[in-house]
């Protein structure tokens, strides 16, 4: 396994094509939410992804807002789903979240099948179950006491 975190001016034009090819693939495609995928957003973003033999395994990316740290566009490639990658990534992004961003809590905005995923990695909720393209989602977040 080869792991990257990089601002989007260090990715190169190959790991920006991988990183749009599969969050379309899973956000656009798999999980049939047409709206646009790429936005500005990924200009300050960090992006932390997982390549073998050149192909994109996992990947998500941590970002600050107003109301602290988030890590969102959370994915492992279809093929390459359980045997824990998701939770090797988002225990790589929590560790990046809490250096980049050391006294903000950290939120996602999970997919409500996944709540007890992220619960088990510190997440509570602070919504109710929402539909959003959909897809029932439920807002959650991390105390990050640094």
């Amino acid at each position: 396994m080869n792991w990257t975190e990089k601002r989007f001016t260090e990715l190169t034009p190959t790991q920006i094509h991988q990183i749009y090819r599969e969050r379309i693939a899973v956000f656009v495609v798999e999980q049939t939410c047409p709206y646009p995928e790429v936005d500005d957003t990924d200009l300050t973003a960090w992006h932390i992804f997982n390549t073998e033999n050149d192909e994109l395994i996992s990947y998500c990316r941590v970002y600050h807002a107003q109301d602290g740290a988030h890590i969102g566009r959370v994915l492992v490639a279809q093929k390459h789903r359980n045997g824990g990658k998701a939770k090797a990534l988002m225990l790589r992004a929590l560790t990046l979240a809490k250096r980049e961003y050391p006294h903000e809590n950290i939120m996602v905005q999970a997919q409500a099948h996944l709540q007890n995923f992220y619960g088990s990695l510190g997440f509570v909720p602070t919504s109710e179950v929402y539909l959003e393209d959909n897809i029932p989602h439920i807002d959650m977040i991390l105390q990050n006491a640094a």
